[in-house]
């Protein structure tokens, strides 16, 4: 795989998941000039794309062997096994010198996996998770970790560029997941702060937009405080990233740091309050809808403020 055999109108992209995140991130493909072939597990999900002009497959086996460049982005582990590996999965359909680019947030040692398997194959898998949620992949502004082949990697610039903002190889198979694991540590904990200081702020009775004017340009500033604090105000929880998948990573940091013998007693705390938070029946909300956990443990009907 050479530079020059990525670009649009030649180089035929395959994507599986049109999800939050997925269906913008493939949108951009498209409107770049790629040719894509698309599958979702749900087809109405995928209506958009088909409509802007993706070719739709019935399968993730047919996704691959309609394509050069096979995207994923899925929900859970067991998922990306799968529709990759599984018998009608990507790897079933691919050729020698195709690509497959897992861009889901799962764990690095199947990445790894994933590879060593593509490999035998003659094919190429890149781990390339991202962080940005949705506004990051409407805006093609996300922050891309990538794990896998330095050569191929670059020679998939034209792609990432349409995608992302922030593109770094990490290192081979499995690096790029173990970023975004560290990404994931850094989320949690900044969410539990960023709910605790709105509830201070609200239960001292100062105007919460006025104070994030404050906070937000100084040391304490975050994208989280500048992105998700304003829908908190606005009790708005719909999802940029679904609380169901984040207690899905918060697992797999937390399964990596015991294999590697860290104590991380500020991603368990976050990893129950979220435990809590779908118990109460917000699993499909938004992370921010943390908010709500928080404040009924202080006995503040947040929605009802």
């Amino acid at each position: 795989m050479t530079a020059t055999r990525i670009a649009p109108g030649t180089t035929r992209i395959g994507w599986i998941g049109t999800g939050v995140m997925g269906r913008s991130m493939c949108g951009h493909l498209l409107r770049a000039g790629f040719t894509v072939t698309t599958y979702n597990r749900t087809k109405k999900k995928a209506e958009l794309l088909l409509a802007q002009g993706a070719q739709w497959a019935d399968s993730p086996k047919q996704v691959a062997q309609a394509a050069d460049v096979i995207f994923t982005i899925v929900g859970y582990p067991a998922d990306v096994r799968a529709v990759i590996l599984g018998p009608d999965g990507v790897l079933s359909g691919c050729q020698p010198d195709k690509v497959i680019i897992d861009m889901t947030t799962s764990e690095p040692s199947l990445a790894v996996e994933i590879a060593a398997a593509a490999a035998k194959q003659g094919v190429c898998s890149i781990d390339a998770p991202v962080s940005g949620g949705d506004v990051g992949a409407q805006q093609g502004t996300l922050s891309i970790m990538i794990g896998g082949d330095a050569q191929v990697v670059a020679s998939l610039a034209p792609c990432w560029e349409v995608l992302g903002q922030t593109i770094v190889r990490q290192g081979g198979p499995g690096a790029g997941q173990h970023t975004k694991m560290v990404n994931q540590i850094l989320i949690a904990t900044t969410m539990v702060g960023v709910c605790e200081a709105l509830l201070y702020g609200y239960r001292a009775g100062i105007d919460l937009p006025t104070v994030l004017r404050s906070v937000s340009s100084g040391a304490a500033g975050s994208w989280t405080l500048s992105n998700l604090a304003p829908r908190i105000i606005d009790n708005n929880f719909d999802p940029g990233f679904f609380v169901e998948h984040f207690i899905k990573d918060m697992g797999i940091a937390l399964e990596e740091s015991k294999r590697m013998g860290l104590a991380v007693p500020g991603l368990a705390l976050a990893h129950q309050l979220y435990l809590a938070l779908r118990a109460q029946g917000h699993g499909r909300d938004g992370t921010q809808s943390l908010q709500l956990a928080l404040a009924s443990l202080s006995g503040i009907d947040w929605i009802m403020r």
